[in-house]
């Protein structure tokens, strides 16, 4: 995987630019899976099982590689403790957690419009 490379200040980040850093990010974490991995990680720590069990429809192999994603990007931290068997755990880092923020507002926006955009939706398909 290539990364692109950032160089300057974070206000010359422009994600309509197809080589921009800034865009890779935001390719990364505006996935549901992403999203919802965040939300469901909140404020407390996790296992791998208990994430899955909480997100309704991930796959072990979606939930392993937006994980690893996300860890990669700085957003989840995980660790893994020295028993046998291991034990793995996932929390949000600051990062993380300040795009938690973000995420609770866009949860907030779909369940006050959702009434509006299912009309919507019965109207266009009628």
């Amino acid at each position: 995987m290539v990364t692109k490379q950032f160089t300057g200040s974070p206000d010359e980040a422009d994600l309509r630019r197809a080589d921009s850093l800034a865009r890779e990010i935001f390719s990364d974490v505006a996935n549901k899976w992403a999203l919802l991995i965040i939300e469901a990680l909140g404020e407390r720590t996790l296992r791998f099982g208990e994430l899955r069990n909480e997100i309704e429809g991930i796959s072990h192999k979606m939930l392993t590689q937006n994980l690893r994603m996300l860890e990669r990007n700085g957003l989840v931290e995980r660790t893994v403790h020295p028993v046998v068997p291991p034990r793995v755990e996932y929390t949000l880092t600051e990062p993380g957690q300040a795009l938690r923020v973000t995420i609770d507002g866009l949860c907030d926006w779909t369940h006050q419009y959702l009434g509006h955009i299912e009309t919507s939706r019965h109207r266009f398909d009628t």
